[in-house]
């Protein structure tokens, strides 16, 4: 029976490998060689007595055996890290890396403000953010948590609702003294409007529920884009209607620079925390979620 067993910290960096299908961006993100990176996975094969990955010039790929080691490692990283929080005299506070990823502009706006205040509190967390404007696989990219807006159809993830929003039509004075607002949202298919590809729902299908149901509204016009800040500054310059959510597009409304049409119709767009169930309770994602629902509940009361 042999007793040469894989260390964990191999069985780590295989996993970033298979994440970034790249010895050169593990090497990277680690701060390592490519060649140390290759040194590694080759003593990981060599006791798993298998190919794990195959080496191309352009890219790598998993064999059948490296996806099988790639789930196992998952679980038995996620273990570890439970079993280190469960047994720590310090489990309440959070340390190690936490990753996350928002959208672009809600992460700017109120997420990243938030982590840097839960680095002023746990100065030993390293945190990393990214924004991503696209829908995420968590655990196949390796993320601790998703800060959401919109909705969670994954029955995989665990989803706790932080923050209560909604997404309204808008449009400038300067576009609507063009075009007479809409009246109703069958209305919107007439008009210039500015579709973004939000993560959750499909490009240019806006879906408005107001005191007569929901709707589901086919929009187009000539410009579109996959940036809601861009959009909101498009809406600005009087280039079409908007579909924004509420905390986008406040301060543009009080300024005057944007005005609501349809007020009655609005589109549920609440923010979720979304995390993979086995790290629901670690230290490091439920101080950040508190922090992040404190924040966007001192904005809705005005503080």
């Amino acid at each position: 029976m042999t007793t040469n067993l894989p260390l964990l910290e191999d069985l780590r960096l295989f996993c970033m490998v298979v994440r970034k299908r790249s010895f050169a961006a593990s090497a990277t993100e680690l701060g390592v060689s490519p060649a140390y990176v290759s040194k590694r996975i080759a003593i990981l094969e060599g006791v798993m007595q298998t190919r794990l990955l195959h080496r191309s010039t352009r890219r790598i790929t998993v064999t059948d055996h490296g996806e099988a080691v790639f789930q196992w490692t998952q679980r038995i990283l996620e273990d570890v890290e439970e079993m280190t929080e469960a047994v720590s005299t310090s489990r309440t506070t959070p340390r190690g890396l936490l990753r996350i990823c928002t959208s672009t502009g809600f992460g700017r706006n109120h997420v990243a403000p938030a982590v840097s205040e839960l680095a002023q509190r746990y100065p030993t967390l390293q945190v990393q953010l990214e924004f991503l404007d696209r829908p995420v696989d968590l655990l196949e990219e390796g993320f601790d948590l998703d800060i959401r807006v919109g909705v969670v159809s994954e029955p995989t993830l665990i989803a706790r609702r932080i923050a209560v929003n909604h997404r309204i039509l808008c449009a400038a004075p300067a576009y609507l003294e063009r075009h007479p607002a809409p009246a109703v949202p069958a209305d919107l298919a007439q008009h210039h409007c500015i579709p973004v590809r939000e993560r959750d729902q499909s490009f240019g299908l806006w879906r408005l529920t107001g005191p007569d149901g929901v709707h589901n509204v086919k929009v187009s016009g000539p410009l579109l884009v996959n940036n809601g800040e861009i959009a909101h500054g498009w809406a600005i310059d009087g280039h079409g209607i908007i579909l924004r959510s509420e905390w986008d597009v406040q301060a543009s409304l009080q300024a005057g620079k944007l005005v609501r049409v349809l007020p009655d119709y609005h589109q549920e767009a609440h923010v979720w925390a979304v995390h993979p169930s086995r790290l629901s309770n670690t230290a490091k994602v439920r101080a950040f979620v508190e922090l992040l629902e404190d924040r966007l509940a001192r904005r809705d009361d005005g503080a």
